[in-house]
C-alpha cells in the first residue's frame, strides 16, 4: 500500500528528532573538548569560542607522564581480548544448544536466560570475594575474566544459529569427513558473521563503558580503564580545576574507538541482511 505524503513527513520528522537527541551529546562533547578551561565555563556550551582542540588533546596524552595512554591501552585490552573470547565462546555454546540434542539441553538454556536478567552490579560484589580468595584482586584477570561471559551473546548465538545454519549443510559435511571443530570454525562461524559482529559490538562497548567491575577490582592506577581514570581526574577538579578540560578531552577520546568499531563492522550487518534474499 502506497504511504501519503503527510505519513512520509510525519516519519521523516520523527526520525530527525530523534537523530537531533542522540546526536546532541556528541555535539556538546566535540564543541566542549575544543575550549579551554575558562572558556568551558564562561561561554555558551554550544558554540565555539577560541578553539584548540589540538591542544587539548596534547595535554591530556601528556598529564600525568601519558598515564591516559595508559588507561586506553588497558581499555582495549579488557574490551578487545574480553569481547573477542566471548564472541567465541558464546557462538559455540549457542551453536551447540541449538544443533546438538543432549540431557539437559532446555534446563542449561534456562540458566542461561536467567543469567541475561542479572545486572552486572549484582554480580560485582560476589566476584570480588570470589577473586580475592583466589588472589586475583588488584590485577588484569579480575576484571578480564569476568568479561568473558556473555549469556546474551549465548542467546543470541542459539537463535540465531536455528535459523542461519542448515542441518543438511552440517551432515554433508560430516559425510565428506570434516570434524566437529573444523565445521565450526570453517563453516559455522561464517554463517554466524552477523550474529558474532553483534555479539562483539556489544561486548566491546560493554566492558570499554563498564565501571563498576573495576572501581571494585582495581586500587593500581596503571591497571585502571579509561572510565575509571577519568572519573578519579573528575573527582579531585575541584582541587585541581584544569582536570575539568583533561576529563572532557579524556571523553571525547575515549568515544572514537567506539565510533571507529561500529563504522568499521556494519557491513556485516548488510551482509547479513541481504543472505538468502537471492535464491539459487
Amino acid at each position: 500500500m502506497q504511504r501519503s505524503p503527510g505519513w512520509r513527513i510525519l516519519v521523516t520528522a520523527a526520525l530527525a528528532v530523534a537523530a537531533v537527541y542522540f546526536l546532541f551529546p556528541v555535539y556538546w562533547l566535540t564543541i566542549a573538548a575544543t575550549k579551554s578551561t575558562s572558556s568551558l565555563f564562561g561561554s555558551s556550551g554550544l558554540a565555539l569560542d577560541n578553539p584548540q582542540l589540538l591542544t587539548n588533546l596534547v595535554n591530556v596524552v601528556t598529564y600525568n607522564g601519558g598515564i591516559f595512554g595508559r588507561w586506553a591501552l588497558n581499555s582495549v585490552l579488557y574490551s578487545g581480548v574480553g569481547a573477542v573470547v566471548a564472541t567465541i565462546c558464546s557462538l559455540a555454546a549457542g551453536y551447540c544448544l541449538a544443533k546438538f540434542t543432549f540431557r539437559g539441553r532446555e534446563v542449561w538454556f534456562n540458566i542461561i536466560l536467567a543469567g541475561v536478567m542479572i545486572p552486572g552490579t549484582a554480580l560485582a560484589l560476589p566476584l570480588f570475594l570470589l577473586m580475592s580468595q583466589v588472589g586475583l584482586v588488584n590485577t588484569y584477570w579480575s576484571v578480564l575474566l569476568p568479561s568473558l561471559v556473555s549469556p546474551f551473546g549465548v542467546y543470541l548465538g542459539r537463535i540465531y544459529a536455528q535459523a542461519a545454519v542448515p542441518d543438511s549443510l552440517l551432515e554433508a559435511s560430516r559425510l565428506d569427513g570434516a570434524g566437529e571443530f573444523r565445521i565450526f570454525f570453517t563453516l559455522v562461524l561464517r554463517l554466524m558473521m552477523p550474529a558474532a559482529v553483534t555479539i562483539f559490538l556489544f561486548q566491546f562497548i560493554g566492558i570499554w563503558n563498564n565501571f563498576f567491575l573495576p572501581l571494585v577490582m582495581l586500587s593500581d592506577q596503571s591497571l585502571y580503564p579509561i572510565t575509571l581514570g577519568l572519573v578519579q581526574w573528575q573527582s579531585v577538579s575541584d582541587r585541581h580545576p584544569e582536570l575539568y578540560q583533561l576529563a572532557i578531552g579524556g571523553a571525547f577520546l575515549s568515544v572514537i574507538p567506539i565510533m571507529i568499531a561500529i563504522v568499521s563492522l556494519q557491513r556485516f550487518w548488510k551482509a547479513g541482511l541481504t543472505e538468502g534474499s537471492v535464491k539459487g
